[in-house]
């Protein structure tokens, strides 16, 4: 049996009931819209659905800290870039091309 998104994003996430499915699934599916923005596409190709989980998860646990770039508390320290490089590589390389049309002046 084909696992779907969201089991495999629970299954990442270690989350083994079904209390948070409408929350992951908005994420996905606000992650996949993002995708095809900036990759100026209309559908997903398959290299990107890992990309799409793994920016899920990202998403998920920055919850309550949005926008985080540095956090120290009891010897414990953090910060967020806004996404790694390896991802942004990945969506880059699929990323097309946007083509637009000029009308030549006339005289």
């Amino acid at each position: 049996m084909s696992q779907t998104q969201l089991d495999k994003l629970k299954m990442t996430l270690g989350i083994s009931d079904d209390t948070k499915d409408a929350e992951l699934q908005l994420i996905l599916d606000d992650v996949q819209d993002d995708i095809l923005t900036w990759t100026n596409r209309a559908e997903l190709p398959k290299l990107l659905e890992s990309t799409i989980r793994q920016i899920a998860v990202i998403r998920y646990n920055m919850q309550g800290v949005e926008g985080q770039t540095s956090h120290s508390e009891g010897g414990i320290s953090r910060s967020f870039d806004v996404l790694p490089q390896s991802i942004q590589n990945i969506i880059i390389q699929a990323r097309l091309l946007k083509a637009t049309r000029y009308a030549a002046k006339t005289t």
